[in-house]
Protein backbone atom coordinates (compact mmCIF):
# COMPACT_ATOMS: atom_id res chain seq x y z
CA UNK A 1 0.00 0.00 0.00
CA UNK A 2 1.27 3.36 -1.47
CA UNK A 3 1.95 6.45 1.16
CA UNK A 4 2.66 10.09 0.72
CA UNK A 5 3.87 10.75 4.64
CA UNK A 6 5.52 8.55 7.11
CA UNK A 7 5.40 8.81 10.76
CA UNK A 8 8.65 6.93 12.48
CA UNK A 9 7.27 6.53 16.06
CA UNK A 10 9.87 6.77 19.04
CA UNK A 11 9.38 5.70 22.62
CA UNK A 12 6.16 4.53 23.44
CA UNK A 13 4.29 6.66 20.61
CA UNK A 14 3.17 3.17 18.96
CA UNK A 15 -0.09 3.60 17.95
CA UNK A 16 -1.68 2.31 15.03
CA UNK A 17 -5.22 4.38 16.05
CA UNK A 18 -3.77 6.95 14.81
CA UNK A 19 -4.89 5.87 11.12
CA UNK A 20 -8.10 4.96 9.70
CA UNK A 21 -8.14 1.38 7.09
CA UNK A 22 -5.25 0.39 8.13
CA UNK A 23 -3.56 -2.58 6.55
CA UNK A 24 -0.20 -3.98 7.86
CA UNK A 25 3.13 -4.31 5.25
CA UNK A 26 6.00 -6.17 5.16
CA UNK A 27 8.64 -4.84 2.91
CA UNK A 28 12.00 -6.18 1.67
CA UNK A 29 15.17 -4.16 1.30
CA UNK A 30 18.40 -4.42 0.92
CA UNK A 31 19.56 -3.85 3.71
CA UNK A 32 17.76 -6.23 5.83
CA UNK A 33 14.73 -5.93 7.85
CA UNK A 34 12.62 -2.27 8.74
CA UNK A 35 12.58 -2.56 12.70
CA UNK A 36 8.59 -4.01 12.76
CA UNK A 37 5.85 -4.07 9.99
CA UNK A 38 4.86 -0.71 8.32
CA UNK A 39 1.26 0.16 9.39
CA UNK A 40 -0.42 2.12 6.30
CA UNK A 41 -3.57 3.93 6.48
CA UNK A 42 -5.50 7.40 6.33
CA UNK A 43 -4.57 10.63 8.66
CA UNK A 44 -6.94 13.32 7.61
CA UNK A 45 -7.39 12.12 3.84
CA UNK A 46 -3.84 11.52 3.37
CA UNK A 47 -2.06 8.19 2.92
CA UNK A 48 0.06 7.52 5.89
CA UNK A 49 3.04 4.91 6.91
CA UNK A 50 3.72 4.37 10.62
CA UNK A 51 7.08 2.29 11.53
CA UNK A 52 7.76 1.99 15.48
CA UNK A 53 11.27 2.50 15.61
CA UNK A 54 12.34 -0.09 18.26
CA UNK A 55 9.88 -2.56 17.11
CA UNK A 56 6.41 -2.47 18.30
CA UNK A 57 7.71 -3.99 22.27
CA UNK A 58 10.67 -1.59 21.88
CA UNK A 59 13.39 -4.55 22.25
CA UNK A 60 15.81 -2.93 19.61
CA UNK A 61 18.63 -0.77 20.90
CA UNK A 62 19.33 2.80 19.21
CA UNK A 63 22.76 1.06 18.05
CA UNK A 64 20.44 -1.86 16.44
CA UNK A 65 17.80 -0.03 14.73
CA UNK A 66 18.37 -0.48 11.27
CA UNK A 67 17.70 2.56 9.67
CA UNK A 68 18.96 2.04 6.08
CA UNK A 69 16.14 -0.67 6.11
CA UNK A 70 13.68 1.60 7.30
CA UNK A 71 14.31 4.90 5.51
CA UNK A 72 14.30 2.61 1.94
CA UNK A 73 11.21 0.50 3.17
CA UNK A 74 9.07 4.03 3.47
CA UNK A 75 11.02 5.48 0.25
CA UNK A 76 9.51 2.13 -1.34
CA UNK A 77 6.14 3.05 -0.19
CA UNK A 78 6.41 6.25 -2.01
CA UNK A 79 6.88 8.34 1.32
CA UNK A 80 8.33 11.96 0.56
CA UNK A 81 7.66 13.54 3.88
CA UNK A 82 8.38 11.94 7.32
CA UNK A 83 7.45 13.36 10.82
CA UNK A 84 10.08 11.29 13.41
CA UNK A 85 9.48 11.44 17.32
CA UNK A 86 11.94 10.39 19.98
CA UNK A 87 12.29 11.60 23.74
CA UNK A 88 15.42 13.55 24.70
CA UNK A 89 17.23 14.68 27.44
CA UNK A 90 17.75 18.51 28.14
CA UNK A 91 21.39 19.65 28.46
CA UNK A 92 19.74 23.99 29.51
CA UNK A 93 17.34 24.52 32.58
CA UNK A 94 15.22 26.13 29.90
CA UNK A 95 14.53 23.47 28.10
CA UNK A 96 12.16 21.78 30.53
CA UNK A 97 11.03 18.08 30.35
CA UNK A 98 7.54 17.75 29.08
CA UNK A 99 8.91 20.60 26.56
CA UNK A 100 8.73 19.91 22.84
CA UNK A 101 11.29 20.33 20.71
CA UNK A 102 11.96 20.83 17.23
CA UNK A 103 15.27 20.08 15.96
CA UNK A 104 17.33 22.16 13.48
CA UNK A 105 20.68 20.51 14.47
CA UNK A 106 22.58 17.74 15.41
CA UNK A 107 26.37 16.78 16.18
CA UNK A 108 27.14 13.04 15.90
CA UNK A 109 28.85 11.22 19.07
CA UNK A 110 27.77 7.76 17.37
CA UNK A 111 30.68 5.64 16.45
CA UNK A 112 29.23 2.29 15.20
CA UNK A 113 26.16 3.08 12.31
CA UNK A 114 26.18 3.04 8.64
CA UNK A 115 25.39 6.50 7.57
CA UNK A 116 25.10 6.23 3.49
CA UNK A 117 23.26 3.80 1.35
CA UNK A 118 26.43 4.28 -0.68
CA UNK A 119 28.72 2.00 -0.01
CA UNK A 120 31.63 -0.14 -1.63
CA UNK A 121 29.08 -2.14 -2.99
CA UNK A 122 27.69 0.72 -5.10
CA UNK A 123 31.39 1.78 -5.98
CA UNK A 124 29.93 5.21 -5.20
CA UNK A 125 30.54 7.91 -2.54
CA UNK A 126 27.86 10.45 -1.94
CA UNK A 127 29.09 13.48 0.22
CA UNK A 128 25.26 14.81 1.10
CA UNK A 129 24.89 17.80 2.22
CA UNK A 130 23.22 18.17 6.17
CA UNK A 131 24.08 21.63 6.58
CA UNK A 132 20.78 21.97 7.20
CA UNK A 133 19.74 18.76 8.25
CA UNK A 134 15.58 19.23 8.89
CA UNK A 135 13.48 19.76 5.97
CA UNK A 136 12.70 23.45 6.04
CA UNK A 137 9.41 23.38 4.85
CA UNK A 138 7.74 20.40 7.58
CA UNK A 139 9.75 22.37 10.35
CA UNK A 140 8.40 26.11 10.00
CA UNK A 141 4.49 23.73 9.92
CA UNK A 142 5.27 21.91 12.97
CA UNK A 143 6.32 25.59 14.31
CA UNK A 144 3.22 27.03 13.59
CA UNK A 145 1.15 23.90 14.45
CA UNK A 146 2.42 24.33 17.89
CA UNK A 147 2.40 28.06 18.67
CA UNK A 148 -1.70 28.11 17.15
CA UNK A 149 -2.00 25.09 19.29
CA UNK A 150 -0.77 27.02 22.42
CA UNK A 151 1.92 23.88 22.87
CA UNK A 152 5.55 24.85 24.60
CA UNK A 153 8.10 24.23 22.52
CA UNK A 154 11.61 25.30 21.54
CA UNK A 155 12.08 26.04 17.66
CA UNK A 156 15.04 25.33 17.52
CA UNK A 157 17.33 22.87 19.27
CA UNK A 158 21.22 21.51 18.48
CA UNK A 159 20.83 17.46 19.17
CA UNK A 160 23.83 15.64 20.65
CA UNK A 161 23.46 12.47 19.42
CA UNK A 162 24.91 9.75 21.55
CA UNK A 163 25.52 5.80 20.64
CA UNK A 164 23.59 4.47 23.91
CA UNK A 165 22.13 2.76 25.54
CA UNK A 166 23.63 3.86 28.34
CA UNK A 167 23.10 7.38 29.07
CA UNK A 168 25.83 9.93 29.51
CA UNK A 169 28.57 10.30 32.48
CA UNK A 170 28.33 13.87 34.26
CA UNK A 171 31.72 14.43 32.33
CA UNK A 172 29.82 13.88 29.03
CA UNK A 173 27.14 15.84 29.74
CA UNK A 174 28.82 18.80 31.36
CA UNK A 175 30.89 18.54 28.05
CA UNK A 176 27.82 18.48 25.55
CA UNK A 177 26.39 21.94 26.70
CA UNK A 178 29.76 23.81 26.55
CA UNK A 179 29.48 22.69 22.47
CA UNK A 180 26.22 25.07 22.93
CA UNK A 181 23.94 21.82 22.24
CA UNK A 182 20.42 21.73 23.74
CA UNK A 183 19.08 18.04 23.91
CA UNK A 184 20.57 14.89 23.90
CA UNK A 185 19.95 11.62 22.45
CA UNK A 186 19.88 8.32 20.73
CA UNK A 187 18.12 7.88 17.28
CA UNK A 188 18.44 11.27 15.33
CA UNK A 189 21.59 10.16 13.37
CA UNK A 190 21.90 8.22 10.79
CA UNK A 191 18.21 8.43 10.18
CA UNK A 192 17.89 11.97 9.67
CA UNK A 193 20.98 11.68 7.00
CA UNK A 194 19.63 8.72 5.16
CA UNK A 195 16.78 10.24 4.53
CA UNK A 196 18.39 13.20 3.23
CA UNK A 197 19.94 10.80 0.84
CA UNK A 198 16.18 9.51 -0.20
CA UNK A 199 15.58 12.67 -1.06
CA UNK A 200 12.89 12.19 1.77
CA UNK A 201 12.21 15.53 4.15
CA UNK A 202 12.70 14.75 7.16
CA UNK A 203 12.11 16.57 10.46
CA UNK A 204 11.96 16.09 14.35
CA UNK A 205 9.65 16.28 17.31
CA UNK A 206 11.56 15.95 20.35
CA UNK A 207 10.07 15.19 23.45
CA UNK A 208 12.21 16.28 26.53
CA UNK A 209 11.96 14.04 29.28
CA UNK A 210 14.40 14.75 31.91
CA UNK A 211 17.49 17.13 32.00
CA UNK A 212 20.70 14.14 31.51
CA UNK A 213 22.93 13.93 34.48
CA UNK A 214 24.60 17.54 34.29
CA UNK A 215 22.31 18.92 37.46
CA UNK A 216 24.11 15.54 39.34
CA UNK A 217 20.33 14.15 39.20
CA UNK A 218 20.90 10.39 37.50
CA UNK A 219 18.44 9.37 34.85
CA UNK A 220 15.54 7.49 35.62
CA UNK A 221 13.98 5.41 33.18
CA UNK A 222 11.12 5.19 34.90
CA UNK A 223 11.13 9.57 35.55
CA UNK A 224 11.43 9.10 31.41
CA UNK A 225 8.80 6.57 30.41
CA UNK A 226 6.40 8.63 32.93
CA UNK A 227 6.71 12.34 31.30
CA UNK A 228 6.58 10.48 27.82
CA UNK A 229 3.12 9.08 28.57
CA UNK A 230 2.31 12.46 29.72
CA UNK A 231 3.55 13.83 26.37
CA UNK A 232 2.15 11.44 24.22
CA UNK A 233 -1.30 12.71 23.25
CA UNK A 234 0.20 16.16 23.04
CA UNK A 235 2.81 14.63 19.93
CA UNK A 236 -0.18 12.77 18.65
CA UNK A 237 -2.13 15.96 18.13
CA UNK A 238 1.21 18.03 17.13
CA UNK A 239 1.06 14.96 14.39
CA UNK A 240 -2.13 14.97 13.10
CA UNK A 241 -2.71 18.93 12.77
CA UNK A 242 1.15 18.65 10.91
CA UNK A 243 -0.26 16.47 8.32
CA UNK A 244 -3.60 17.85 7.56
CA UNK A 245 -1.88 21.37 6.66
CA UNK A 246 1.46 19.55 4.49
CA UNK A 247 1.31 20.81 1.16
CA UNK A 248 0.52 18.31 -1.63
CA UNK A 249 3.72 19.50 -3.47
CA UNK A 250 6.95 20.25 -2.07
CA UNK A 251 8.59 23.69 -1.31
CA UNK A 252 11.79 22.28 -0.67
CA UNK A 253 14.81 21.41 -1.85
CA UNK A 254 15.14 17.79 -0.17
CA UNK A 255 13.72 16.40 -3.73
CA UNK A 256 16.49 16.48 -5.41
CA UNK A 257 19.21 16.36 -2.68
CA UNK A 258 21.57 14.11 -4.30
CA UNK A 259 22.12 16.43 -7.94
CA UNK A 260 25.04 17.79 -5.98
CA UNK A 261 26.63 14.86 -3.75
CA UNK A 262 28.53 13.05 -6.51
CA UNK A 263 31.70 13.64 -8.13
Amino acid sequence: MQAEIGIIGGTGLYDPKLLKSIEETTVDTPYGAPSDSIITGELGGRRVAFLPRHGKNHTIRPTDVNARANIFALKKLGVQRILASSTVGSLKEEYKPGDIVFVDQFIDRTTRREQSFYTAAEKRVCHISVAEPMCPEVRQILIAVARDMGIRAHNTGTYVCIEGPRFSTKAESRMYRTWGADIVGMTLVPECVLAREAEICYASIATVTDYDVWKDHPVCVDEIVATMRANIETVKRIIVETVARLPKERGCECGSALKSAFV
